[in-house]
This record gives C-alpha cells, structure tokens and sequence, in this order.
C-alpha cells in the first residue's frame, strides 16, 4: 500500500498536466452507459493507456478513457468505462481510479452499472439506486498493509451508500418523472452469469439486483472518506423458473435504454450536489 501512494501521485500529475480542474464528483459510467460523457463539457479527454498505473479496458462497450470537464457547472472526472475482476486485474487495480480521483479532488463518488434483476418487481432498464451491496467476490480491495494516508485501516460499512444522496436522487428522479427503484447490489466475480440454483441463493440472501463490479470501487470511496451513490441499470432477468440464455446485444440494448434515464437523472442529482 505504501508504493500505491506514489503510483497514485504519479497518475495524478499525468492528469494535471493535461487538466488543471479540481473535480467535485468522480463518475464510473458501467456497460452501455458511456452516453452521458457527451453531456459533460469537456476540457481534457485522456485515454487510459496514457496514464500512468491504469489498466486498460478490455470490454468492448468501454470507452476506456477518463473525460474531465463540468456537468451542469460542477467540475467531474468521468470513467467512460471500468475495469472488472474477470478481466484478470487485481481489485487494487480495479479501483484505482478511485484513489486518483480522490487525490484529484472529488469528494463524491458516482458509480453506474449494468446488473441482472433477481427482485421479481424488476422489468429490463429499470433503474435501481442501490441503498446496500452484498460482497461476494473472493478478494477485497483493501487487503494488505494499510497506508494512513488513504483511509483507515478498518472502515465502517453501516452506510456504504450515503443516504442524503440517495434522498437527492430519489427526489431528483420524482421531479423528472422518472420511476426508480431502491435495491440491494450483489457482487459477483464473474464472468459467467449464475445458475438457477444461486439466483435462488442469491434472492433469499436479500439481493435485489446482481452485477460484476461497483462493490471494489466503493469500499476504496468508503476508505477515502468520499461520499457514494450508486445506480443499477436492469438488462437481463434472474428469474430461476423462467431463465432464458444470456443474449449479449439484448443486454447492451436494454443498458442503452435505461442508460438513457440516467443521462437525465444523474446530471440533475450533480446539479444538486454542486
């Protein structure tokens, strides 16, 4: 952890020395979501492979670049595209991105994501603010020796997903007209989508809505001492009786759709955090 500190400070510089912006709110568009970056003013778009210490996406509906600029007057930084457990990077990789946001200035975290429904409620682009996670995934960001510098060394987890934001989304989304959700995320490894049989777990165990991301990144806000407010995009149903064969181009279609819900939530929720 004490050599991730100057790794952060070195991506950080690379950063500034193509923006000089402090940004109040650090945004992680998920699967099918990158839409909304063209709503951002842009004053720098930086590639990843050109910062130093990021990985490189290897989805193919992530952009894979970081887009700095303002959203409805409040400076952002913006992840057009994650990085996932599954593609072979380690959760301190995967997250970051969080720690340089953090260093760059944002004191709010958002972070979006394309998710299964297993609440039976739940129809395709549903959106769902995510107000409690479930973390399986089999290692944990924060894992090996603690730098102080970044956060403690035991954080607290009673409020993951800060309820104030929440509250602000809520109304935000009610003003607009736009129906959504309050869920449990469940994180999962990955890649392969569950069987019958753990979307059956996965429902008694709580969850509502399950993905393959989102759980990292905001336990690494969470030790940063940020603000975090989460969004899940349904694109397929976990139903265990009434499973049908994943079908990836029905999946992006649906995140588009509900991507699009979002483009116009998230900038009036920004609005009301600037």
């Amino acid at each position: 952890m004490h050599g991730l500190w100057a790794q952060i400070e070195e991506a950080t510089q690379s950063i500034r020395n193509h923006w000089k912006g402090t940004p109040k709110v650090g945004l992680i568009l998920g699967t099918g979501l990158g839409g909304l970056a063209e709503q951002i003013e842009q004053e720098a778009t930086i590639p990843y492979s050109e910062i130093p210490h990021f990985p490189v996406s290897t989805v193919q509906s992530h952009a894979g670049r970081l887009v700095c600029g303002t959203l409805r007057g409040t400076p952002i930084v913006a992840m057009e595209g994650r990085f996932h457990y599954y593609e072979g990077y380690s959760l301190q990789q995967v997250t970051f991105p969080v720690r340089v946001m953090k260093n760059l200035g944002a004191k709010d975290l958002l972070v979006t994501n394309a998710a299964g429904g297993i609440n039976p409620q739940l129809d395709l682009a549903d959106i769902v603010v995510i107000e409690d996670h479930i973390n399986l995934m089999p290692d944990n960001p924060l894992r090996g020796v603690n730098d102080d510098r970044l956060g403690p060394r035991w954080p607290d987890l009673c409020e993951p997903y800060t309820q104030s934001l929440i509250q602000t989304a809520r109304k935000s989304a009610l003003e607009l007209g736009i129906h959504v959700h309050k869920g449990v995320f469940v994180a999962v490894s990955g890649p392969n989508l569950e069987t019958r049989a753990e979307y059956r777990m996965l429902k008694q165990m709580g969850a509502d809505v399950v993905g393959m991301s989102t759980v990292p990144e905001v336990l690494v806000a969470v030790h940063a001492g940020m603000r975090v407010l989460g969004f899940s995009v349904v694109t397929d149903l976990c139903l265990p009786d009434h499973l049908e064969p994943v079908d990836i181009p029905k999946i992006l279609a649906n995140a588009a759709t509900g991507g699009e819900k979002l483009a116009k939530l998230i900038p009036r929720v920004i609005e009301q955090l600037g």
